[in-house]
Formats: C-alpha cells, structure tokens, sequence
C-alpha cells in the first residue's frame, strides 16, 4: 500500500457511490444523521463503518487504544458532548476487538515510558488478579475491558446530564472470525454481572 493505492481507492469509493447516485456527495455535504455514537479501538484492523458495512453518515467515531472511557479526555467529551446534544444520536456503541495490543500491554504490565500515560487508565479497567488469573484468555479480558468501558460511559458526567434514552451497547470483534458479538447490560452472564458490580 502506498499513496498511489489510497489515491485508487479514493476513485473506486467515488465512483461506487456515484453509480449509485449522482448526487451522493451533494445530498453527504448536506450535513450528518448518524444513529449511532461509536468508541473503538484505534487498531487499523477494526474500522467499525468496515466491519459493520456502513455507509458514510451513519456512525460518529472517536477512536482511542483500548476503546477507553477516561473522564478527563476533553476530546472524548466534546465528541459525546456534540453526539447526544447536537447530533441526538440512539446509541452508543463501545466497539472493542479480540487480540487488543492495548489490553495485552496493559495486563502484562508493559513498562515502555511511552505508553505509560495512557497504559494506566486500560490497567485500570482490567479485572483484579487473583487465584483464576489463568482463566483470563485475551478473549475474555477483551470482553471485560468492553463491559468497563460500558458502566464507566453510564457515570461520564456529559452523559448523565445529556444521555436519557440513548443506550449504551458493547460489541467485541473476532479477529479470527470476522464476527462481532454485540451484547448490552441486559444480557450478561451471572458471572460477568458478578464481576461488574451490575
């Protein structure tokens, strides 16, 4: 991949949505409706408008390691702020993925100076460890970090003043599957409830 490809690439996303209808980019200019609010993964494998099919529009994404929740990211608080007020979005989907570089660094301690800055709000969202600490496959720690990241958007000061009846939703993508398995509060298991304090 070099410029030449993106600059390709830009001709063939063109020309698809032009075939489709020629004032796409007119009608796109317009403004945005987007439904969803999406925290990801910055990992370049996990696009959520790729692995989701979506067209331009239709999701509005700010993208962190690990797909964290932190308080004090002024840039995460503008962009949910301008979601839920401006933008009057329905959900907001944390979207992490499996094989998450953030999550493994975090749990295993990566002490590179840095990383460390950010390292320590994802430490933060690991579970405590203890006699089961075997049990945690990158898989389910993936998963767990998600769940976090779901309880500490329901205490973000701007969502409890602006968010009333905009759920919140996980989703974990299988980079081994191409899956993603989106699931909400609602339907953990008993012992995801345990470990959250749901």
């Amino acid at each position: 991949m070099d410029i030449e490809d993106l600059k390709r690439k830009n001709i063939n996303f063109r020309k698809k949505w032009l075939d489709t209808d020629p004032s796409y980019f007119e009608k796109l200019q317009q403004g945005q409706d987007p439904d969803f609010l999406v925290l990801a993964c910055s990992d370049s494998r996990v696009g959520p408008t790729t692995v989701t099919e979506m067209e331009p529009g239709h999701m509005f994404i700010h993208r962190n390691v690990a797909n964290q929740v932190v308080e004090g990211d002024e840039s995460f608080a503008a962009g949910l702020y301008y979601a839920l007020v401006h933008l009057k979005v329905k959900y907001i989907l944390i979207n992490g993925h499996t094989n998450c570089g953030g999550v493994q660094a975090a749990w295993e301690n990566n002490d590179e100076e840095g990383l460390q800055g950010w390292l320590k709000y994802v430490k933060d969202s690991m579970p405590e460890r203890g006699a089961t600490t075997e049990e945690w496959t990158p898989e389910k720690l993936s998963k767990f970090n998600v769940m976090v990241q779901m309880k500490r958007l329901q205490k973000h000061p701007v969502y409890q003043k602006h968010g009333e009846g905009v759920q919140i939703i996980g989703a974990l993508f299988d980079l081994k599957t191409g899956n993603l398995d989106v699931f909400d509060p609602e339907n953990l298991t008993e012992e995801e409830r345990e470990m959250l304090g749901y």
